[in-house]
């Protein structure tokens, strides 16, 4: 059984239809991505999967259980969190008050602790920045902050949203080795990325999303080869 499956689910913004008919499936232990031009759904996607957007038809599953009209507050405790497209940090904040808004729905104090000194080893800089007010952190730091937040919440499925977005090329690897190290202690990653190379590179599976309909899957490395998917994707 898939840890989180989306079965033909369709989703407006009024009259505009966002997503038609997308069918998809993240497996415990993968870094799925899904990649697509700007518009075609991406984020839509993530928002339902999050519940901060209700699909007009279709179901979502999570570990077995429809979650199609779970709140977003209870999606968070169930095991869903999302790292959103531009941050949405705290910007008057602290960084480590940040971090612990990330953990508002946990009363496990010690796992919170254990937690928070993860985060400080996957990313140094925030430890070193721990204090300083997050709307004044560069971008890559806030990225890094933005990410460790959704840890926060010890996510069985991290949703991860543009996270290279606007960064430089060195930042954007760091990003990306990070990606790796989070899924590699064990949390399932779902990648919207516009970096498609970079995406499908560290993705075992990806999704083309086109004017919110899925036009092609398979493994990371298929896709990468793919011809359709090199010259509308990867400038080739």
């Amino acid at each position: 059984m898939a840890l989180l499956e989306i079965d033909t689910v369709d989703a407006h913004y009024g009259r505009i239809q966002a997503l038609r008919g997308v069918t998809m499936k993240v497996d415990k232990g993968e870094i799925v991505a899904l990649i697509g031009s700007n518009g075609a759904g991406k984020t839509t996607t993530l928002r339902t999967i999050s519940g901060l957007m209700h699909p007009s038809s279709g179901t979502i599953r999570f570990d077995g259980k429809d979650i199609t009209r779970t709140p977003p507050s209870q999606i968070v405790g169930l095991g869903i969190s999302q790292s959103p497209e531009g941050r949405r940090l705290f910007p008057r904040m602290s960084v480590i008050d940040n971090l612990f808004m990330g953990a508002y729905s946990r009363n496990d104090k010690a796992g919170i602790t254990s937690d928070m000194d993860n985060v400080f080893k996957l990313f140094p800089r925030l430890q070193e920045r721990r204090a300083q007010i997050s709307g004044t952190l560069s971008g890559g730091e806030q990225q890094m902050l933005a990410m460790g937040r959704a840890l926060m919440a010890k996510p069985k499925v991290m949703l991860l949203d543009e996270p290279s977005l606007g960064l430089a090329p060195i930042l954007q690897e760091t990003i990306f080795s990070i990606v790796r190290q989070i899924n590699a202690q064990g949390t399932t990653v779902l990648l919207v990325e516009q970096n498609a190379t970079k995406a499908l590179d560290v993705a075992h599976r990806g999704y083309v999303l086109e004017t919110g309909v899925v036009v092609q899957t398979g493994t990371g490395k298929e896709l990468l080869a793919s011809e359709e998917v090199q010259k509308a994707y990867l400038g080739m």
